[in-house]
């Protein structure tokens, strides 16, 4: 590997830029649901969700909390399984593509194939946490 990529990947900036970088998609959308709220409740009732309100004032907090516990480096491994729990029920409640005729099953197929993804980076992002320390995380090995 060359020098300046170990430089880059030892710098405990990048880090923490890394943990941004993979939680945008979280905390962008939690704070989606708050700035365009309406939008947010259109959203859960157009899934069929029941509570739409409430719906999105939990998946906003759920986003926001998992995030902020994800970039702090605090019970990452709490953070990411409330990201990846939430992110595994989208699957079964809105990307259903075995319930969808064509061409929207195949849409919701890419879309749930990504979400499995993301739930192996968040995995890999709680694997680290138990080396590089931070509150809550265990003991470093």
């Amino acid at each position: 590997m060359p020098n300046i990529l170990v430089r880059l990947l030892d710098a405990p900036w990048f880090l923490v830029f890394a943990r941004v970088v993979v939680s945008f998609v979280f905390w962008g959308a939690g704070l989606g649901h708050l700035i365009d709220f309406k939008a947010g409740v259109a959203e859960m009732a157009m899934f069929g969700l029941p509570f739409p309100m409430a719906m999105n004032i939990f998946a906003a907090i759920t986003l926001l909390v998992g995030s902020a516990l994800v970039i702090s480096n605090k019970y990452v491994w709490l953070g990411c399984g409330i990201l990846a729990t939430f992110t595994a029920l989208t699957i079964v409640l809105v990307h259903r593509f075995w319930a969808l005729p064509e061409p929207q099953a195949t849409i919701a197929m890419h879309t749930a194939t990504e979400h499995v993804s993301l739930i192996g980076a968040l995995m890999i992002l709680a694997i680290l946490s138990r080396y590089t320390g931070g509150t809550g995380n265990g003991p470093r090995r």
